[in-house]
């Protein structure tokens, strides 16, 4: 005995059904949100600069030294003797900040300055012990947890950072820099010698 089929109307409209296959992903890729990059590297060395601003705040109160002091007294105590202009272009920094430096640690009897006898422009810079005192004792100039996390990293990944920071300088057109490597950015309150200035 055959049995009889009831027919579908015409006016019901079957749709096919769709499994979806998860092991088959869409290939069309969603449209990834436009980024504004050119904000988010100004946010980040907004941030660079306010830490280094106030880890060199930290070394003045701990150490009576400011970052860019630290800079150029780690420099001379690397590196002996040193003119001026070689010391500038040893740190990124302008001559004229570099006197107004080696005034403040001349002061704090670190360094000493020596006018050449054969040319009275040419001064040379030597590091006293007091100086060599405070250079192997103090912290490094960059902000202490960056200064781990970065050693802590292969050298490779520490090359690759640097590299990369380097290449934003030269992107930035900055040429020979008049501000610190360790870029402080305010005045460091304390004696009355350092309100005149963050260097």
């Amino acid at each position: 005995m055959i049995k009889k089929t009831k027919s579908i109307p015409a006016s019901v409209n079957l749709a096919p059904i769709v499994i979806p296959n998860n092991d088959n992903p869409d290939p069309v890729p969603h449209a990834i949100p436009e980024i504004s990059y050119d904000l988010r590297v100004l946010q980040s060395l907004r941030r660079i600069i306010h830490s280094v601003d106030l880890h060199s705040r930290k070394l003045f109160m701990q150490h009576n030294i400011t970052g860019p002091q630290l800079a150029c007294l780690l420099a001379v105590s690397e590196h002996g003797q040193l003119t001026t202009s070689s010391l500038a272009r040893e740190v990124h920094l302008s001559p004229s900040t570099i006197v107004g430096i080696l005034d403040r640690l001349e002061q704090k009897a670190l360094v000493v300055r020596h006018r050449s006898s054969q040319d009275r422009r040419v001064v040379s810079i030597n590091i006293t012990p007091a100086g060599h005192e405070l250079a192997d004792s103090a912290p490094s100039p960059l902000q202490e947890a960056l200064f781990n996390s970065l050693r802590s990293l292969p050298e490779i990944e520490q090359a690759s950072i640097t590299l990369t920071l380097e290449k934003i300088v030269a992107m930035m057109e900055a040429g020979p820099l008049d501000t610190a490597p360790a870029l402080a950015t305010g005045n460091l309150v304390g004696d009355q010698s350092e309100k005149s200035s963050k260097y």
